[in-house]
């Protein structure tokens, strides 16, 4: 019996883990969730998996999980050092589903602990690439990719020599406003930006979509995770969802992953690799679906992308202050204080300001990213509140 916890447990990626792991019961003892807000599911999730220990990351909201859970036997926890006790419990697979930078240091922990950690927490390859592989090297550890985008990577280059390789094509649905002008993205609403045509996935996550701030975390995640180039790593629209992401060869093959806009899938494959399981997804039917249709994702209409290139150009710290006034410009759309592309606006002034006056090519070292995130969102704010 495999012992797992799953961080981001309330969130789409963590109830759809807890959907396969229900499916086989069994073979999984679920040692630990975690949640933020949404105390019900998570107390729900844990009785009926019969947890060791349910942790909130809002500190605010622990007396709730603590009643929920009362004579259950089941431990409560709140709190960031709550989720990182977590992680250091044993565990064979871990999920990191948690929502932004906060992600990063329960999956250090879990990985220094030699635990398979299945990464659908981007920021953490975005942030501390080279810390977060190097850690996992050191300790024994395994890092699989959950974005659907990068397990279709993975697949795609078992058994192949990355040497072979000359590029990575990560696709994009487009997000909410692929068919919108842009002269009409400004006055978008949040509720608009939160409404995807083909994923359901949480708000924030839809949001990055619809902006490619999204997307633009991916392309540096392939990076840091693959190890290629970025001269070799492209982006287009792909608005159908079907193939999530092709690897071109020397030979001029392109190695597609085609299938259902079901997280599950990927979910599956790094919860059951290195074998294939059944899986409750959809079997397409090729003749139903008739043609894959593409488009240039431009960088002038999605100018995170080319925000990303930046970052990837640059390496060291760049990640770190990226994501984090990333998250700041994305805090603030959602408050209704800036318009829908004003975050892209704010996250370039940031890293301009940041560069101007920091040594963002220093070590990646987790004091630094740390140092750097701090600031970058301090650097953040005080744009944004010097909009008019």
């Amino acid at each position: 019996m495999r012992r797992v916890t799953i961080f981001g447990a309330t969130g789409s990626i963590g109830q759809n883990t807890i959907d396969l792991i229900k499916r086989d019961r069994d073979a999984y003892d679920v040692v630990g969730l975690t949640g933020a807000g949404n105390i019900a599911q998570l107390a729900a999730d844990a009785r009926d998996l019969n947890v060791e220990v349910a942790v909130t990351a809002d500190e605010s909201r622990y007396s709730e999980l603590k009643d929920a859970l009362a004579g259950t036997g089941i431990e409560a926890a709140a709190g960031a050092g709550a989720l990182v006790d977590l992680a250091a419990r044993p565990a064979d697979w871990t999920m990191s589903s948690i929502v932004g930078a906060a992600g990063l240091l329960p999956g250090l922990e879990a990985l220094k602990h030699g635990n398979t950690l299945a990464l659908a927490n981007k920021e953490s390859l975005v942030t501390a690439g080279p810390l977060l592989m190097a850690t996992a090297k050191q300790h024994g550890a395994q890092v699989l990719p959950v974005d659907s985008e990068h397990s279709a990577v993975f697949q795609a280059l078992i058994g192949e020599d990355l040497a072979c390789v000359e590029r990575v094509i990560i696709t994009a649905s487009g997000g909410a406003f692929r068919d919108r002008p842009i002269e009409d993205l400004q006055t978008v609403t949040v509720s608009e930006a939160a409404s995807h045509p083909n994923w359901d996935m949480g708000t924030r996550i839809t949001i990055d979509s619809a902006s490619m701030f999204n997307k633009a975390l991916e392309l540096i995640e392939t990076k840091e995770y693959f190890g290629v180039s970025a001269s070799q790593i492209e982006a287009v629209i792909h608005p159908e969802s079907l193939i999530h992401a092709l690897v071109g060869f020397c030979d001029g093959a392109l190695m597609a992953h085609v299938g259902p806009p079901d997280m599950r899938h990927a979910i599956g494959f790094a919860l059951h690799y290195p074998d294939r399981k059944c899986l409750p997804v959809e079997r397409l039917d090729l003749t139903q679906i008739g043609q894959f249709t593409f488009r240039k994702a431009c960088e002038d209409r999605y100018p995170a992308l080319r925000l990303a290139r930046e970052v990837m150009d640059q390496g060291g710290l760049w990640g770190a202050a990226f994501n984090a006034a990333k998250e700041q410009a994305l805090d603030a759309f959602i408050a209704e204080d800036i318009g829908f592309l004003t975050m892209a606006a704010i996250v370039d002034e940031t890293l301009s300001t940041l560069a101007a006056g920091q040594d963002l090519l220093a070590d990646v070292t987790l004091e630094n990213i740390l140092k750097t995130d701090q600031l970058a969102r301090t650097t953040a704010q005080e744009h944004i509140k010097s909009r008019p």
